[in-house]
């Protein structure tokens, strides 16, 4: 059976992005020819990874993450634009793929970030990588801007979660969009979510208790607060990317849309990558086999 070419739009949405592995895994396995690729934040670094041919040593590298790996990957930054620096991962990554520019790899990548100064969201489809994924996965607040040819850039997802549009010249057979901000399913609720007993409590109080002390507050004001810093980060960022991916999807028409519900995952559940991963599978057979 001849090869059906894939332009593959692969969307923001945190530690859900591992669901991109299952999704490309399932298009490998079953005659796609993935030709193309567009991400933003998350979806960027899959894509530029895959794109790179290094999506397998990723893979293996993430299945044997644990809280606390996750946590010793942040390095602190003591400007006032951001909380950590990004250097930390992004160094561990180039040291795991190795260096390439965009234009020498073997699949178109594009990765989208956002201007702060222009408000507009930029296209990086040439040069260092990692220049363009550091900048399209930089989480304001979190991490600090990034500085490239002048601009000074961040996370794609605050303009375009879901960057089709680099995507429409593409003489390809078809156009999947991987939409991490799919409508959530109560059969894919945590149990014990809520119970302080559980690992996933445990491991969102670390971070918020990590920023809390980075940001000097005092015992008081953290026992007033209903919230942690971190927890108002990745809620308001996961609203806003929710949000904008479905006036995207309102505004292009991509052939496939293959959802991944919001809940399936927190933002910030990166240890998770078995079942995440798992589920992008799944969800790639339910979409491309009815």
């Amino acid at each position: 059976m001849e090869q059906r070419t894939v332009s593959l739009v692969l969307g923001a949405g945190g530690a859900r992005g591992y669901a991109h592995i299952g999704v490309i895994d399932w298009l490998n396995d079953h005659g796609f020819d993935i030709r193309s690729i567009a991400g933003s934040s998350m979806g960027a670094l899959i894509g530029g990874i895959y794109a790179a041919g290094q999506l397998q040593a990723y893979t293996e590298w993430v299945l044997a993450l644990e809280r606390r790996d996750v946590l010793q990957l942040l390095d602190l930054s003591f400007a006032s634009s951001g909380l950590f620096k990004g250097e930390r991962v992004i160094q561990t990554l180039r040291n795991l793929i190795g260096e390439h520019d965009i234009e020498d790899l073997p699949v178109s990548f594009t990765a989208v970030a956002t201007d702060l100064d222009t408000e507009k969201e930029i296209w990086l489809s040439k040069g260092p990588l990692f220049d363009a994924l550091r900048a399209s996965i930089a989480i304001p607040t979190l991490f600090t801007p990034f500085r490239y040819k002048g601009r000074r850039l961040v996370d794609g997802g605050l303009v375009n979660p879901l960057p089709i549009a680099p995507t429409l010249r593409d003489i390809t057979d078809l156009t999947i969009a991987v939409n991490l901000s799919g409508q959530a399913e109560s059969a894919l609720e945590h149990p014990g979510e809520h119970d302080s007993t559980t690992g996933e409590h445990r491991y969102k109080k670390i971070i918020n208790e990590f920023i809390e002390e980075l940001l000097g507050k005092k015992p008081a004001e953290k026992e007033m607060a209903e919230m942690g810093m971190f927890d108002v980060i990745s809620q308001s960022l996961d609203t806003m990317q929710n949000t904008i991916a479905q006036l995207k999807l309102a505004s292009y028409s991509p052939d496939i849309i293959i959802n991944i519900p919001k809940n399936a995952c927190h933002f910030y559940e990166f240890h998770r990558a078995d079942e995440i991963i798992a589920l992008g599978r799944q969800r790639a057979e339910a979409s491309l086999t009815c």
